[in-house]
Formats: structure tokens, sequence, C-alpha cells
């Protein structure tokens, strides 16, 4: 921690890490729309007053720990699609979905959180977009990276107006990144990996292929390298 920290400000950032600690231990327990500062404070041995003064509502409490799985997973990621001497497009790509897999199971109520039923009467903000953006865009880079010159003929189908339009507010979401960088059609394809990812995690975590591909290790890893195959990759 930094030296130029006052012992108030690290009692702050030590007391609002004990709260977050205590508000995951309740999530994992009683899932999202149950989350109260209330209890939290309850477990502390603390007064709700004193709680407020570090986490002023619930929405704030739940936008923290959003914000914090989102940065945690997304930095599992992007140390996964980084570049590396000899690693191939497609190696980067296969490793971050493996990561976001690998992240998810190590932290399925969080991976539930921002990933799972929308909680009731919660809105988020530019926090958890911008947080929740950083898994996506890595693996969009791997390929924007890997199209520099435009997509492979597996992305050739014409998009509309809207599909342009929207393709163009993710690139500027990539703020200058790789993905910045994407032609449209590489942004789509992009976009259909990602929603395919996510429903091949959720689909584990959430219990949807018990009695099929249970364990699924073995369908994630074929699933991705065909969408691999579909990506040009």
């Amino acid at each position: 921690m930094p030296a130029t920290l006052t012992a108030r400000e690290r009692a702050r950032r030590e007391l609002t890490a004990e709260i977050l600690s205590t508000a995951r231990r309740q999530l994992a327990g009683s899932g999202a729309a149950a989350l109260s500062l209330r209890a939290v404070a309850r477990e502390l041995g603390m007064a709700s007053s004193a709680v407020y003064r570090y986490v002023a509502t619930r929405d704030d409490l739940l936008t923290a720990l959003i914000v914090e799985a989102y940065d945690s997973c997304g930095a599992a990621v992007e140390a996964a699609t980084s570049p590396a001497p000899g690693a191939s497009a497609r190696q980067r790509f296969t490793a971050g979905c493996s990561a976001l897999r690998r992240w998810a199971v190590e932290h399925p109520h969080e991976f539930a959180l921002v990933h799972g039923s929308p909680v009731p009467g919660y809105r988020g903000d530019e926090r958890t977009t911008a947080a929740g953006s950083r898994t996506p865009l890595a693996l969009l880079a791997v390929l924007a990276e890997a199209a520099p010159a435009g997509p492979p003929a597996v992305r050739t189908r014409p998009l509309g107006p809207e599909l342009e339009q929207q393709a163009g507010r993710v690139r500027a979401a990539a703020a200058g990144g790789p993905a910045a960088h994407a032609s449209p059609e590489v942004v789509v394809a992009g976009a259909r990996a990602w929603t395919a990812l996510l429903g091949l995690v959720s689909s584990e975590l959430f219990g949807q292929l018990a009695g099929t591909f249970d364990p699924a290790g073995a369908f994630f890893e074929h699933s991705v390298e065909t969408l691999a195959d579909e990506l040009g990759l």
C-alpha cells in the first residue's frame, strides 16, 4: 500500500475491503437479490449507519461487487490473450476462452452475479459497462489483430445499416485498442463468438448440461475449437 496514505485512508480501504468480502460471502449464501447493507453490518458487528459511511446504498454495494468481478475476469482473460512469442491468434483466442471458463468455475457466484438473472431494481452505470467490456474486447482484439486487412471469407455475409451502427458502438468502446480498428464484420463475428461462449459457460455452471455433456471439459474444448474454425483463426 502506498506510503502516502494516511492512517485514516488505510483504515477506510481495509474496512471497505472487509465489507466487500462479507458481501461476497452473503452473495454465495443468499444470492444477489437478498443482499443488504443491514445484513452486512450485522455480520461485521457494526451499526448500519457506520457501514453507510463506506457504502451508501445497496446499489453501490452491488456496483462495487459487479465491477470487482468483471475486472477480475477481465484481467485473467487479458493475460491469457496477450501476445507471446510463438503464440498464434488461434492459441491466444482459445486460451482466452479457457481463462473465462476457469475463472467462472472458480467464481461461480460472481459469474452468476454478472451473467445470470438481473437483480430486481438494480441498474448499472458507466463503471459496470466499462468493466464488463474488458473480457469481450480482449477476445475481439485477437480477432482484429489476426485480420488487419479485413475479414476472411467466412465473415463476408453482408451487414445491414443497424448492424454497422451497432458494430461502431463496440469499436468506440474499445477506446483506441486493437478492437477499435476492427472491421464491422469482424466485430459482429466476435459478438457471435462471445455470446456462444457465454452460453457454453452458463450452461455448464447453471446445470443445464447435467446428465448429458457433464463433465463439460471435452465439450467446451471441442466447441471453442469449432468457434475458432468459424472465425477463420
